[in-house]
């Protein structure tokens, strides 16, 4: 192929940049491939992200695309781009284990839908992401791969549960990876690995797997580097699908346009008044957090008509979101604690018991609560476009510490209770986006939270591009990667104490 004005590492560029490049014959799909299988050779043993490698495939994946471009062949969306795969999902061929001992064997059969529709674009899977047991927490750890740390200082953890997706986007692995998030798995290692995380509206990208369908708190979702780039791959994610009933599909077509997340519109910030909040009026924020926050609002406020400090009504958010959250444990989990407990981990154990300990009448409350909640927010959202906040309630800690037990001196309620911030959005099922915004007194990247009206999935990508572009212009605040040649040099992760045993 031709090289005007080939890239330093081809590994650096985001996706949209790539595939530009591949089509123009000025990028080699083979030279992107083998720039990521090096990326990840040269960096994982520090970061342990990749947990199940899918080199050869890629490879060959490669060369198919190089020939289609040669060819003249239509090209896809995707067209020759890499992208990690979390563990949850399945990739023919590569293990499924879901960070769980009892599928430590498990080997896919065939390719999720998600993977197939990647691969339908264009796009082949460099292999599996680690994630926790089940995707239970906010740390990535489990017993079969041991923990993925923040490549930004491996001391901390990288949040959770998407977290080995952010963290070889952080290095450089691919341009792109799949996540998925119910509070905050998605957007909390996306904010402490400084990439993008979007969560979309129900239905967005379908859950033709989800055991609870009609419970649609979990939900899949892009991950990139950039807004624009995870636009793009929600393009390929957002498709018609009968198995989710929150998709509505009609003739074949959904109400939204996917093609229209591949070329966001441009939103004039200018025009635009919108609401700040540092806690939801619940969340249980850390003093740095909110100091990081207030600094950071007077940066970024002549961007934008005007913006009020205010938050939606979200009284009961830890109760219905702690019920809700146990009965969908309760009825995925309860056979596995009751038949190998010595096989399942602490957190998904904790919320079976706490499922077993909830009522038919506590479900229903939290249900009838959701409904009040919900419309709560759509009251806010009459008049309020979008609402910013930060995206965790506290800077990065230790990967050692199983999840925060305290708060600034205060107890939280749960292994699940610092990802308030996030579960604020989750129960009505608003889009809500993370964007890197600077770093905080520690030194570690800090994540901006956008929430939208529902559905209002383009406008939240459009508004976050507009503010990662402000945010690139403004030097306190632009965001910078890891420390690539010190994780070079950095031993392996699976000598350090803990990396296995964490209970």
């Amino acid at each position: 192929m031709t090289s005007s004005s080939p890239p330093s590492d081809p590994a650096d560029l985001g996706a949209l940049d790539a595939r530009r490049l591949i089509a123009r014959k000025a990028l080699s799909p083979v030279e992107l491939a083998e720039a990521c299988i090096a990326r990840v050779e040269a960096l994982d043993h520090a970061v342990n992200a990749v947990v199940a490698r899918n080199f050869d495939g890629l490879r060959a994946g490669a060369r198919a695309a190089e020939a289609a471009v040669m060819s003249g062949a239509p090209l896809g969306a995707l067209h020759g781009l890499p992208f990690g795969v979390k563990d949850m999902i399945d990739v023919a061929g590569l293990p499924t284990t879901y960070g769980s001992e009892i599928f430590r064997d498990n080997i896919a059969v065939k390719d999720d839908a998600i993977v197939a529709a990647m691969r339908a674009a264009g796009a082949t899977p460099i292999g599996k992401t680690n994630n926790p047991e089940w995707s239970a927490g906010g740390n990535t750890r489990n017993r079969v791969y041991g923990v993925t740390p923040n490549p930004h200082d491996l001391t901390r953890t990288c949040a959770g549960s998407s977290g080995g997706s952010a963290v070889a986007l952080a290095c450089g692995y691919a341009p792109l990876a799949t996540g998925s998030d119910t509070g905050g798995s998605l957007r909390n290692p996306a904010a402490y690995c400084g990439v993008v995380g979007f969560r979309p509206s129900p239905g967005v990208v379908p859950g033709d797997t989800r055991p609870m369908a009609l419970l649609p708190m979990p939900t899949s979702g892009p991950m990139a580097r950039s807004v624009a780039d995870a636009g793009l791959m929600l393009s390929v994610l957002a498709r018609p699908d009968r198995a989710d009933p929150s998709t509505p599909v009609l003739d074949g077509r959904t109400p939204w346009q996917p093609t229209a997340f591949a070329a966001l519109p441009r939103r004039d910030l200018s025009s635009l008044r919108i609401a700040a909040t540092e806690d939801f009026g619940f969340a249980p924020t850390e003093a740095l957090v909110r100091a990081q926050f207030r600094r950071i609002l007077p940066q970024i406020a002549p961007a934008f008509a005007g913006i009020e400090e205010a938050t939606p009504d979200c009284t009961h958010a830890d109760r219905i979101f702690s019920v809700l959250r146990a009965v969908q444990f309760l009825g995925k989990h309860a056979e596995l604690v009751d038949t190998q407990p010595g096989r399942v981990g602490p957190n998904v154990t904790e919320n079976v018991a706490e499922g077993r300990r909830y009522s038919a009448e506590d479900v229903a409350q939290a249900l009838s609560l959701q409904g009040v909640y919900y419309r709560n927010w759509q009251r806010f959202f009459e008049t309020t476009p979008y609402l910013i906040s930060p995206a965790v309630t506290l800077s990065p800690r230790p990967w050692r510490e199983l999840y925060p037990t305290e708060i600034d001196g205060t107890p939280t309620l749960s292994y699940y209770h610092w990802l308030a911030m996030a579960y604020a959005s989750t129960i009505p099922g608003h889009p809500s986006i993370t964007i890197p915004c600077g770093r905080d007194a520690n030194g570690m990247p800090f994540g901006l939270q956008i929430v939208g009206r529902r559905n209002d999935d383009l406008g939240v990508l459009a508004v976050a591009a507009e503010l990662e572009a402000v945010i690139a212009g403004l030097p306190d605040l632009a965001p910078r990667g890891p420390d690539l040649a010190a994780l070079r040099a950095a031993p392996p992760i699976s000598a350090a104490e803990g990396f296995l045993n964490f209970e």
